[in-house]
């Protein structure tokens, strides 16, 4: 095993749509918008290999694009221009994250795929190309790593090396890429200090 993956993604949210759990009459369903992958090398200074960053074209039950809350584009800085230049078929975004895998493990600061793959495969009524197994908590990591679980409960992936106190290049929260470099400088560290074994990522 020569490389892990660390991924997140922006899903669609209007104002207040988390507190009613997405359940409001004029909530968007919580399908992917853009999705951020981190190659982590797993051997000698396990170095950031390959970065990938994706905008999907999110749709609704009827197959129809859904145009962006106000309130997500500010929260995320993802607007509806950035879907209409780069914007991916959920299929085609996905087939790219299964490649880019090439069969690895992939960990997120909790349960993304459910977003990612689950749920926006589930509205476009697609086969999702990448199986349940191949997801990993890195919550589970980070305990291993001896984080404490009460903190873990009140820390956020952009805030993660923060807490760490991990030194990395500007990063803005509510990037998918972004996110999971956060994630994945804190990986590092922890794998480079041998609070971690390459072989807790498999």
């Amino acid at each position: 095993m020569k490389h892990a993956l660390i991924f997140d993604c922006e899903f669609l949210t209007a104002e207040g749509a988390p507190s009613r759990f997405w359940c409001g009459p004029y909530d968007p369903d919580p399908v992917v918008a853009q999705i951020g992958v981190i190659k982590l090398g797993l051997e000698n200074d396990f170095p950031i290999l390959d970065t990938l960053r994706l905008y999907v074209i999110p749709r609704d039950r009827r197959g129809e694009r859904v145009m962006l809350d106000p309130f997500f584009t500010k929260l995320t800085g993802i607007a509806d221009v950035d879907i209409e230049r780069e914007g991916l078929r959920l299929h085609e975004a996905l087939e790219r994250v299964k490649h880019f895998a090439l069969g690895m493990r992939l960990w997120s600061w909790g349960k993304d795929e459910f977003n990612m793959v689950a749920i926006s495969c589930y509205v476009e009524g697609l086969v999702p190309p990448v199986p349940i197994t191949q997801f990993g908590n890195a919550c589970d990591l980070l305990l291993k790593a001896g984080m404490p679980y009460d903190d873990l409960k009140k820390t956020r992936s952009n805030s993660l090396s923060d807490y760490f106190n991990v030194a990395h290049p500007p990063l803005k929260g509510h990037d998918a890429l972004d996110d999971a470099l956060c994630v994945a400088y804190v990986v590092q560290s922890l794998l480079q200090q041998e609070k971690l074994d390459p072989s807790d990522m498999a």
